[in-house]
């Protein structure tokens, strides 16, 4: 995988998901990832972009986060916020992206 396809996930992934049933140990990322519709709900993948979040993520930015997945518009409202803690959540979502492309890709 490349650096490029885990990217390509990740924003594709914050605009569509798809209806499918999550693994119980799974986190909130992990489960988003797998319901995504854009077929690369593979367990690896999505288990390693998890751990990522795990780490450059608090627990709430994770909750938040795999929300987009099924509400896309939502993360564009927090990426167009002038709120202080919308930035910030923006920019750690950037750099938890550009982790998990590095890291997972």
């Amino acid at each position: 995988m490349t650096m490029r396809f885990v990217s390509s996930f990740l924003c594709a992934a914050a605009l569509t998901t798809a209806f499918s049933v999550p693994s119980v140990d799974a986190g909130v990322i992990e489960r988003a990832c797998r319901q995504s519709e854009r077929g690369y709900a593979k367990a690896g993948l999505c288990s390693c972009i998890q751990k990522v979040a795990n780490k450059s993520l608090t627990r709430s930015e994770r909750s938040k986060v795999s929300k987009w997945f099924s509400d896309p518009h939502q993360a564009q409202v927090v990426r167009q916020s002038s709120h202080r803690g919308d930035e910030q959540l923006w920019e750690r979502y950037k750099e938890f992206g550009a982790n998990a492309a590095r890291v997972c890709g």
